[in-house]
């Protein structure tokens, strides 16, 4: 079969290797990597995966990406070491579940892809004998993940840049309290302001011999790793034999972790709906209703802060899953199949309010302990099944994913339920530990003078 190449979602630069797309970040057109096609699982590999651990189902789904450039042996290697903890699936009531993927060393679900591309990075890097800058923004977890997985890694610095005022202290700790090849920049803005210093540098050609790449979700090295966890709840809850579908509701900012589950949609699992539960930040349900997309500038300030994204950047791939074309800014060039969006999607936004009253119904009802992202996926859910009462049943599968640890949100959890959320490992000891970052403006030339300034 044809090796799979990567294309750009604003089609105006060449197809390119997985190995040029990871280590890449972006396009050189500002577009962002898509596979040319997606593999699929045939239905002895989708028999085979029920009992099969973490890492063994990750192997399986990325050597179907991977074959032609790594070989199994050490794919395999990378994989065991990247999956090494738990993926709990929380059953609540009747089949319906919450996928906590809040077990890695930053207690958040983007470990399960940072820790897989930082150790692909690696692997490509070494054989090329190359140095990367990697650039990110990040509105909460995705700081303290990547931070984590490339920390101390020879031939990779990081930069990580975040909106002050909008992360929780612990979430600021598991990135500030890092040093060695880890920089972190508190921005005065919102996190859609550190995403675009981000997009800037990396559009600036004085800044090409510094090697610049990107750990953001608009780095295809993030999004297949993610469409992982979606086949492994399906496999582990699912009646396979019947090929019985499941409906996952996804709390969603930035749109990578979607982009994750369509793709293992694609590949084969039998996905009924993604329910995509937004905050106020409500760009997409809108969308879904009107047929017209607009950005929210600036982005409205949340409770689930992760999520405050006025305009996801993996839109773009969405709208080129169904053959639509948007560009970096949001401009939509061609419509997508919009009744086929409808059909695999529902879309519901919820406010600050909500969210704060799932956590004490969720808590109370149910003894789920939800940190205010799941609570806004929970929240989805149950709108979802009250909307679809055909779906609202005891027999459908249905899971929500739990995207962070309750602990990185004691506040909240201590506001709404008066009590303390038991720490996990990952986070024990991190408050007595020192913090070192620097502030900066929001103004691209005093970042661009920064990179300058501090990297060769």
């Amino acid at each position: 079969m044809q090796k799979i190449k990567y294309y750009s979602t604003n089609l105006k630069a060449g197809k390119v290797s997985f190995s040029e797309a990871l280590l890449k970040g972006i396009a050189p057109d500002k577009g962002l990597y898509m596979p040319d096609r997606i593999p699929q699982l045939n239905k002895d590999e989708l028999a085979s995966l029920k009992d099969k651990p973490y890492n063994e189902i990750a192997f399986l789904v990325l050597n179907k990406f991977l074959s032609e450039e790594i070989s199994q042996d050490e794919l395999s290697a990378l994989v065991k070491d990247a999956y090494d903890f738990e993926v709990p699936l929380e059953h609540v009531y009747d089949r319906k579940y919450v996928m906590r993927l809040d077990q890695g060393p930053t207690a958040s679900f983007k470990d399960f892809a940072a820790r897989m591309m930082g150790l692909l990075m690696h692997y490509y890097l070494k054989k090329e004998r190359r140095k990367l800058l990697i650039l990110t923004a990040t509105s909460g977890d995705t700081g303290s993940a990547i931070a984590n997985a490339f920390y101390d890694l020879d031939n990779i610095e990081v930069v990580v840049l975040f909106p002050e005022a909008e992360v929780t202290d612990r979430q600021r700790k598991q990135m500030t309290t890092l040093e060695k090849n880890i920089q972190i920049i508190a921005l005065d803005g919102k996190f859609d302001d550190c995403q675009a210093l981000v997009k800037k540098a990396f559009a600036d050609n004085e800044l090409d011999y510094l090697n610049l790449s990107s750990a953001n979700s608009i780095n295809v090295g993030r999004l297949l790793p993610q469409s992982v966890f979606y086949i492994y709840a399906w496999a582990r809850l699912a009646g396979i034999s019947q090929n019985e579908s499941v409906i996952f509701s996804v709390p969603s900012g930035n749109f990578g972790d979607l982009m994750g589950g369509l793709i293992a949609k694609r590949s084969g699992i039998p996905v009924k709906k993604f329910v995509v539960s937004t905050n106020e930040n409500d760009e997409f349900p809108v969308y879904l209703n009107s047929g017209i997309y607009k950005t929210i500038v600036p982005s409205r300030n949340c409770l689930s802060s992760a999520m405050n994204v006025g305009h996801p950047s993996n839109m773009a791939r969405l709208f080129a899953l169904y053959n639509g074309i948007m560009d970096e800014k949001g401009v939509v060039h061609k419509a997508p199949d919009i009744d086929k969006i409808r059909n695999d999607i529902y879309s519901v936004s919820v406010d600050d309010s909500i969210t704060k009253s799932t956590i004490a119904e969720a808590y109370y009802k149910h003894h789920l302990l939800l940190e205010p992202h799941g609570s806004v996926g929970w929240a989805g859910l149950m709108e979802y099944l009250k909307d679809n009462p055909g779906d609202n049943n005891k027999e459908q599968l249905c899971v929500s994913l739990e995207t962070a640890h309750p602990a990185k949100f004691p506040e909240q959890i201590r506001e709404i339920l008066s009590i303390d959320p038991v720490l996990p490992t990952s986070l024990t000891g991190l408050d007595q530990k020192k913090e070192h970052f620097i502030t900066m403006n929001n103004n691209f030339g005093d970042f661009k003078l920064f990179l300058k300034k501090n990297y060769r």
